[in-house]
């Protein structure tokens, strides 16, 4: 029953919607379908969105611009500002007072003291006083052991007045020496001398004072005035009093430094060595200029000798030096002509030779003319924390001072045996080489070297009596924070030759020729520094490997030892 009334129904409809059909056939629109329609999407890959770092777009900007200038005067006061405080640094406490104390073998004291008022900008003063002995025997070629001991007393008092543009500086001195002519031909028989026999006395009385300038500016004047007076006497009436005056004066005058040099000495022997007095006098004009690159004096000294002689001598000396920069600081050259008196004062002697006769020929000595110095050399930094200096010269030497032993045991009057000494001179033409060198290994270790070598060419003599073809020195320090300090020192001299002159007969004397070898000497120091004011040492001097003769029939003191400490308040 519901089919038959569904299919009624349709049939219905077609018949309701036929005359609509028939009135829209105009459009004659046709929908064909094939398959019912479903939407979908693609599969694909999703792309990172993320931003590149490296951006390959390039700008070049290009800026173009112009500039008025317009002067811009600001207003402004001016206000006083307080003055920078400028602090010294610390300045290191100062001791004023030493002393050194010590004792080795061969019995031998020291004693060295020195005491000065604290630091002060007005003035400085104090006294100095020192004492070295020895008391040793030594065995001569015959294996007698004679007294060999000799002592040095020195004591100073100094001091020193400072004022705004100048000071004041002024000392009394005195300096006593004892020696014992120890030494003599041991081929005579029956000499035994007493230590107060051979005992030789020297002492030296003496006052100093210079006034100078202070000058903090090259350009301005300076001075330098000194004035010294010395009373020498070896016992009895033999005796020398020394007056000398000297200055110098300089200034800078359109850049080159212009000046001179005055002396005055005035020697007045007792009339037991010497019957007339003595004087030299000398003035040295000079003028001189230095340049980072180059430098040069030119100067030159007039002088009057006044000495053995019944007439004066005049001497007239060259002054000139030039020197430049080959290699700045590292290579400099260097090159003098020069000139000089050397005075054979007896202070002077006796530091070489205090065995001489004491019949007053110490104070009867020909002063040496050096007339000609030529000298060149080559110095610098050598790159090793230190500096080298490698030099030759030439000089032509007058009256160049000699010694001999004098043997004359059938004198009457004063018997000699060879342990005293009579002067001998000769001209003499010099040749050295000369070689230097300092530097430092590491921060702890310095060191120090020297040698020479020498050419004599002598008019009457045939050798440089007791002076060495060479000698060299090498010296190390050690030091570790200022409180272990440690050297030492190696030195050496070549072969020499020492003469004795002999009157065993009647005139005319004979003389004997001692040839000496080579001689290397080592000495060896240490000190360790408990504290600033308190420190121990000890010292080992001559450490030689053969017997030294310092001259004909005086064998040297060999090995000493010594320790002491020093104290400072």
């Amino acid at each position: 029953m519901k089919k038959i009334l569904i299919i009624t129904l349709l049939i219905l409809l077609a018949f309701i919607s036929a005359p609509a059909q028939t009135k829209q056939e105009d459009l004659k629109r046709e929908v064909t379908l094939y398959n019912p329609y479903k939407p979908s999407l693609p599969e694909v890959k999703k792309r990172s969105f993320l931003p590149d770092v490296n951006d390959t777009a390039k700008i070049n900007p290009e800026f173009k611009y112009s500039i008025t200038t317009k002067p811009y005067s600001p207003e402004y006061s001016i206000s006083p500002i307080k003055a920078a405080s400028l602090l010294p640094d610390p300045l290191p406490k100062l001791y004023k007072s030493y002393l050194n104390i010590g004792v080795g073998n061969y019995i031998t004291p020291l004693a060295e003291v020195s005491v000065t008022n604290e630091r002060s900008k007005k003035q400085a003063f104090g006294v100095y006083a020192r004492h070295f002995s020895t008391n040793g025997r030594i065995k001569l070629q015959n294996d007698k052991r004679v007294f060999a001991g000799y002592m040095d007393n020195d004591v100073s008092l100094f001091g020193k007045r400072f004022f705004r543009k100048n000071y004041l500086e002024g000392s009394v001195d005195y300096s006593q020496k004892a020696r014992y002519a120890y030494g003599y031909d041991t081929s005579i028989v029956g000499y035994v001398p007493k230590n107060k026999d051979i005992r030789i006395g020297y002492n030296n009385l003496g006052a100093k004072a210079s006034f100078s300038s202070l000058n903090l500016d090259s350009a301005n004047f300076s001075y330098d005035f000194n004035f010294h007076y010395d009373l020498f006497f070896n016992g009895g009436d033999r005796y020398q009093h020394n007056t000398g005056v000297s200055g110098t004066m300089s200034k800078i005058y359109k850049g080159f430094y212009a000046g001179s040099e005055l002396e005055f000495e005035y020697y007045n022997p007792s009339s037991v060595v010497f019957d007339k007095s003595k004087f030299i006098a000398s003035v040295s004009p000079f003028v001189k200029k230095n340049t980072p690159q180059w430098n040069f004096k030119l100067g030159f000294q007039m002088l009057l000798d006044k000495n053995l002689k019944s007439k004066t001598d005049f001497h007239l000396y060259p002054d000139v030096t030039f020197g430049f920069n080959i290699i700045p600081s590292y290579l400099s050259f260097s090159a003098g002509l020069n000139g000089k008196l050397e005075k054979n004062e007896p202070g002077k002697v006796i530091e070489e030779n205090p065995f001489l006769v004491t019949d007053g020929s110490l104070f009867r000595l020909p002063n040496t003319n050096h007339s000609m110095i030529i000298s060149a050399g080559l110095h610098g930094n050598n790159g090793m924390g230190g500096n080298y200096l490698v030099s030759a010269s030439y000089s032509l030497i007058n009256d160049m001072l000699f010694f001999t032993n004098l043997v004359f045991p059938d004198s009457l009057q004063a018997p000699q045996m060879g342990n005293y000494f009579i002067p001998l001179t000769d001209d003499v033409d010099v040749m050295n080489i000369h070689g230097e060198l300092t530097g430092l290994i590491g921060d702890k270790i310095s060191y120090r070297g020297s040698a020479n070598w020498y050419n004599y060419t002598l008019t009457r003599s045939d050798y440089a009596w007791n002076r060495p073809d060479w000698d060299g020195r090498i010296a190390v320090k050690y030091n570790l924070r200022d409180k272990i300090v440690a050297g030492a020192d190696l030195t050496a001299t070549g072969k020499y030759r020492m003469i004795a002159t002999e009157y065993f007969t009647s005139p005319p004397p004979t003389t004997t020729v001692f040839k000496m070898p080579a001689h290397v000497n080592i000495s060896l120091t240490g000190e360790y520094r408990y504290t600033k004011i308190l420190s121990f040492w000890v010292k080992f001097n001559n450490i030689s490997f053969n017997r030294y003769y310092e001259w004909a029939y005086y064998p040297s003191q060999r090995f000493l030892c010594m320790i002491g400490f020093t104290y400072s308040l």
